[in-house]
């Protein structure tokens, strides 16, 4: 059997591969063998930076919240079983206030995530060997999906849930700024709803390579050619939507140059206070929404993945053994070479 470990964060690029303390029950959870864990965007600000924005790494963290493993054990009647292949969803609202009555869960006012240092004490995430997880956050897939594609259900589910602000994309021509992570399965979803055209930006040809995997029509380096899409800003615009995941000042003003009036941009990268064209967005009565996490979308990506309705595989770039945690981090942040770094925590 291999070491049982945690990649756990001490400060910006002290991650430390420790020997994994017994996990502890609680309530009614079921024990998880982890598999694969995928490193987001957010594990790597917190690796590089020591959080993001007024969110600072205050005590020693667990990283992670994209992952998938195996039920260990389970409390009778809770549907799950020892070594079945579950999705663990990071988010763990209240269930009590405001947001969480309305159907809001993903604003819970007591929102606990895992691998986020927004709260004293952290809450530890998921790149463990083992772990206790609430039943209800535990979704169940085939056996015959692989720990891969199962691991892809959170930042699938925020995807999904980003598409619910944007129109109907079908026959649609979408721009998709960013070609990270979230961009390809961006990508991907315009491709399944029947997008008319999709353009993908980035300044990295590798990552662009990828999204014309997953579906992309042009996928354009607009490092290298700034006038490559100057065709798609005349008469006042020629974009119906933006899917915005790159949070870069310059992708968003030149998207929002491109958007035809009345069209739509849901933004999902995140960034802190930028400047904005706000005459372009008022003059052409653009609908500018954000879009935060996920609700019942989780167990719709659990879905869409047990039935093979979407490959995330391509995104896929890097698999790599959890002792080696580090490098697996330093190679996530190198998007000359990498999109979706997985953990593999059985290796």
């Amino acid at each position: 059997m291999a070491q049982e470990i945690a990649c756990r964060l001490y400060a910006a690029r002290d991650l430390r591969i420790e020997p994994l303390a017994q996990p502890q029950p609680g309530g009614d959870a079921a024990l998880i063998r982890v598999l694969r864990g995928g490193i987001c965007g957010s594990d790597l600000h917190y690796y590089h930076d020591g959080g993001f924005g007024p969110v600072r790494v205050r005590e020693p963290i667990v990283l992670g919240h994209e992952a998938a493993g195996v039920v260990e054990a389970a409390p009778a009647g809770s549907g799950l079983a020892p070594g079945q292949l579950v999705a663990l969803s990071p988010s763990r609202p209240c269930g009590e206030c405001e947001y969480c009555r309305a159907g809001e869960d993903r604003h819970c006012l007591a929102m606990r995530f895992s691998g986020s240092a927004m709260r004293l004490p952290h809450e530890d995430g998921f790149f463990r060997s083992r772990l206790y997880h609430p039943v209800a956050q535990c979704l169940p897939l085939p056996n015959d999906i692989g720990a891969e594609a199962a691991a892809g259900a959170e930042p699938l589910a925020v995807c999904l849930h980003a598409l619910t602000m944007a129109p109907d994309l079908s026959d649609r021509r979408v721009l998709i700024t960013g070609a990270g992570p979230i961009g390809a399965i961006c990508t991907a979803l315009a491709r399944l709803h029947g997008a008319a055209e999709i353009i993908v930006t980035d300044v990295q040809d590798f990552t662009l390579g990828i999204a014309r995997r997953m579906g992309a029509d042009r996928a354009v380096n607009v490092a290298e050619n700034p006038e490559a899409l100057n065709d798609l800003a005349e008469g006042k615009g020629r974009v119906d939507v933006v899917l915005e995941c790159s949070a870069n000042p310059h992708a968003i003003a030149q998207a929002i140059s491109m958007t035809r009036p009345q069209g739509t941009i849901v933004q999902i990268g995140v960034a802190g206070t930028l400047p904005l064209p706000l005459n372009l967005i008022v003059a052409k009565e653009l609908r500018v929404f954000g879009t935060h996490r996920f609700d019942r979308e989780f167990a719709q990506a659990v879905q869409m993945i047990s039935t093979g309705r979407i490959d995330l595989s391509p995104m896929v770039t890097e698999t790599l053994p959890a002792t080696e945690a580090q490098r697996a981090f330093d190679l996530a942040g190198d998007r000359t070479q990498a999109v979706k770094v997985q953990l593999d925590f059985g290796a």
